[in-house]
Parts: C-alpha cells; structure tokens; sequence
C-alpha cells in the first residue's frame, strides 16, 4: 500500500455557501420577491393557509390528571383468589394474577362479601370494605408516615 492509495476518512461535501457569486448567487436558491425570498420570512407554526385556525377553536372542557389511576380490586375477588389469614398488598395481588401490575396503588372496595381473615397492606379501603373485612375477622394494617 502506497500514501497514494489511501483515502480520506471523511466523505463530507461542502455546504452551500448562499449569495457569494456562482450558482447560487443573486437570489440564493430563494427564487425572486415574495414572502419567502425575504429574510426572517417564514410562517409559524400556527399557520394553516385559507383553513380557519386551531387557535380559534373553542377550548377543550373538564380535566385530566397526569396521574396513573388506582388500581381496583372488590372484596368478591379477594374471597375468591385468597386463603383464609393470606396477607393481602400489591404485590401479592401481582401474584395472584389479579393485576399484571400496579402503578401507583391499590383501592379495595366493598362490592360482595368475604368470609375469609385476610390481613390487608398498602392498600386504600374504602368504609364498607373496610366494615366488612373486620366483620369477617380480617385485620388492616395501617402503616405509619415515617416508614413510607
């Protein structure tokens, strides 16, 4: 191999360098008057031709929150999937294949009945769920602030 025949790494072509004599020069590829033959021409992004805006659109109502939902389990799922004195939490709910995941939470609500004891965790219940689960004998651990 000669120093000849070696090539240059770098396939780069030149930029076009706009209004400096030669094919480009005079109009810079901008053709001749016109809104986009001035500079700083140009429409924004709100622009939509003969179309009546999207500004002028009315404006979407309600809200919507950024936020992942809870998710929901009824107190007839948990007496179906769960053994008498079973720890019920997210990830045992995971496990049982009630949910395929959790977000941000779990909600128990009251929905059917239970028979079974079941130990709740980390959940959010609601106030009949919550009657009914310490009517069957259950019991709802409440974690402190410090620990979360």
């Amino acid at each position: 191999m000669q120093i000849n025949d070696l090539k240059s790494s770098s396939n780069k072509s030149k930029r076009k360098r706009l209004g400096r004599g030669g094919k480009l020069g005079t109009y810079c590829g901008r053709g001749v008057k016109g809104q986009k033959a001035r500079s700083g021409s140009g429409k924004g992004p709100s622009f939509q031709g003969n179309r009546s805006s999207f500004l002028k659109l009315p404006k979407k109502k309600g809200f919507k929150s950024i936020y992942d939902k809870l998710e929901v389990v009824n107190l007839t799922n948990l007496d179906k999937k769960f053994k008498d004195g079973e720890i019920v939490n997210p990830r045992t709910l995971v496990k049982k294949e009630i949910f395929s995941r959790v977000k941000r939470g779990v909600k128990i609500l009251g929905m059917g009945d239970i028979s079974k004891k079941l130990v709740i965790e980390r959940c959010q219940i609601s106030k009949t769920a919550e009657e009914k689960i310490k009517k069957a004998g259950g019991e709802i651990r409440v974690e402190s602030q410090e620990s979360l």
